[in-house]
């Protein structure tokens, strides 16, 4: 194999071998009712509480379709109500009244509840890699050519992101909390990126927990 395609492999398996999972679930929740007495529900409505409206439309669509996808009907809060309905703490009742006309009987909530920042140092590295010369690497060509290479990187400081993310399902006819799940995203690169490794864990979450009902 041909020294650069060497590096470039080794620089892959690295790589790959240093990705985790930048989503996943901390604990979960299920109401007593919905263990001893489980309610079917067909109809959901998404509410992503973040006065970011950019992250609310991406990660309520992302839900949506999650939802649609296992046969349920989904609306989302932000085809409903204005941008800042939170921020202005819009009437309880009002959002109740309206879900219940929409025909939902499920609420589905998402709220970013803590965010932590940590800064550390990354330290350079060296890499040592041997001149080979013209003549490849037998001793012909490096005894002409001996000029050995130190390859390397300086360090750094690098500021990593956790966020702390609530998901909640209500009952719309009782208003009770039937089911909670606490997640932790890693630093994730972009919103739409969070969104899709957060869809894919919660939803994990609430088949397993929930037994897809």
């Amino acid at each position: 194999m041909k020294r650069s395609s060497w590096v470039s492999s080794l620089l892959l398996i690295l790589i790959v071998a240093s990705c985790g999972p930048s989503h996943k679930v901390t604990s979960s929740w299920v109401s007593p009712e919905a263990r001893t007495s489980p309610k079917k529900y067909t109809s959901i409505f998404i509410a992503v509480l973040t006065q970011n409206q950019s992250a609310k439309n991406i990660i309520e669509e992302d839900l949506a379709k999650a939802a649609r996808a296992r046969g349920y009907k989904a609306i989302k809060s932000s085809e409903v109500f204005a941008p800042n309905f939170t921020k202005d703490q819009a009437d309880k009742a009002v959002i109740l009244a309206k879900v219940k006309e929409l025909g939902c009987d499920a609420i589905l909530t998402s709220a970013l509840v803590d965010k932590q920042s940590e800064t550390r140092y990354v330290p350079g590295t060296v890499t040592y890699a041997p001149y080979a010369g013209y003549g490849g690497y037998g001793f012909g060509g490096y005894y002409g050519y001996a000029y050995p290479a130190m390859y390397g990187s300086p360090g750094y400081y690098t500021t990593e992101k956790t966020y702390f993310i609530e998901t909640n399902l209500f009952d719309v006819a009782s208003e009770k909390m039937i089911y909670s799940v606490q997640s932790q995203a890693y630093d994730p690169s972009t919103i739409t990126a969070f969104s899709r490794d957060y869809c894919e864990v919660i939803t994990q979450q609430f088949t397993k927990d929930l037994k897809a009902r």
